[in-house]
């Protein structure tokens, strides 16, 4: 298997998952986890979990722990706005909301506009800021509950640098260059960030669990290194695997890459066009030798782009995967299911983000945890 890398800002390779979690020190999201979340529940599991498409943690465990002894917990997550939102973008935030529906609980929507300009050498702070409103009206239209859900801009909520004052007298630059690789070119700007990124996991005095791609998991390492000595939790989270772009299996869905992503504004005719030319399949070279030999589903972009996010019927899939090994069904019967799939996803979604420009605001500024986080004090364990 070739080499992979997994940074904050780029992955590349096949990823070795269970390498991976060795690498970065995680724990395996394992059955008997996912069993007592049903139970605690009472519900059934989204399909981003019985497929493990999300497969590690960190202290998930003490999450369930703390809401089964009535202590309760907070989701926090985040987009960096830096272009358009595709699918590997989105998938996150779906198992988030099955997260704050089915517990109940306060979600913190960070939009790292500061970060992108930072990190992102061409890009200008207005257009991250202009790229910040069109990946909002994106998450709002997944469906949050709009009174227990924050959505912050950084160069707007400006109190987030308040709070990360004390969490950056606790990060040492070395700390940082360790997790994140950091040098002598490194700008001052991006050496102080993971400060701010830390910051909303103090928003509550609970145990914060952040559902995110696993490529994201440093900054959160850096957190769990000092929150205990602040007084409060370390940092919960789990882990997503990639959502593979349509080139093939290796390194994640790129929004720099327009041919390997489907983004969520996409013309639904023109992403079935795209699907059908770029989406690397498990096929053989001749249908007379797929009908002899069978596809490769698991080599294949549209069998996994069903696995994850598609195809929620668990019979269907397995009935498909079957087929395909058996050479019963070809690449372009699959290409032609999932288009079908996609092309409804996107209508719906982009119904329900045209709605969303109503919504902005009580996201923002007027909803009820919105108005409570902009009227809210710093936490007296953090200006100390």
């Amino acid at each position: 298997m070739p080499e992979f890398e997994v940074t904050p800002w780029e992955v590349t390779g096949i990823v070795d998952y269970n390498k991976l979690i060795k690498e970065f020190g995680t724990t395996p999201l394992t059955d008997d986890l996912l069993e007592k979340t049903r139970e605690l529940t009472k519900s059934d599991l989204p399909l981003y979990f019985k497929r493990k498409f999300f497969f590690s943690h960190r202290d998930y465990d003490l999450v369930l722990k703390d809401y089964e002894a009535g202590r309760g917990f907070f989701l926090y997550t985040g987009r960096g706005p830096s272009g358009p939102m595709h699918i590997g973008h989105i998938i996150p935030f779906f198992a988030t909301k099955w997260l704050q529906d089915n517990f109940g609980v306060n979600l913190y929507v960070q939009i790292t506009d500061d970060e992108k300009f930072l990190f992102k050498p061409k890009l200008t702070l207005e257009e991250t800021k202009r790229w910040a409103y069109e990946n909002i009206l994106d998450i709002i239209a997944v469906g949050f509950d709009p009174d227990k859900t924050f959505i912050f801009q950084d160069t707007e909520f400006t109190k987030i640098y308040e709070m990360a004052i004390p969490i950056a007298k606790k990060v040492t630059y070395s700390m940082a260059k360790a997790v994140f690789g950091f040098n002598d070119q490194s700008k001052v700007g991006m050496i102080f960030y993971p400060a701010i990124q830390a910051a909303p996991t103090f928003f509550e005095e609970k145990r914060s669990l952040i559902p995110a791609a696993i490529d994201q998991d440093p900054y959160w390492r850096i957190q769990r290194d000092f929150a205990e000595s602040l007084g409060y939790y370390k940092a919960a989270a789990l882990h997503s695997k990639f959502v593979p772009g349509l080139l093939g299996l290796g390194g994640k869905m790129s929004a720099s890459k327009p041919e390997t992503a489907i983004y969520l504004t996409d013309d639904p005719e023109e992403a079935g066009k795209k699907i059908w030319k770029y989406a690397l399949t498990g096929g053989r070279a001749t249908a007379k030798e797929q009908r002899e030999k069978g596809g490769e589903p698991d080599k294949c972009v549209v069998f996994k782009w069903l696995e994850i996010f598609f195809e929620p019927d668990d019979k269907k899939l397995l009935e498909r995967y079957n087929a395909c090994k058996s050479g019963e069904i070809l690449c372009g019967q699959c290409k032609r299911y999932l288009i079908e799939k996609v092309q409804n996803f996107l209508k719906e979604h982009q119904e329900k983000r045209e709605k969303a420009r109503d919504l902005v605001e009580r996201f923002k500024y007027t909803g009820k945890l919105a108005q409570e986080q902009w009227d809210k004090s710093i936490p007296e364990a953090l200006r100390k």
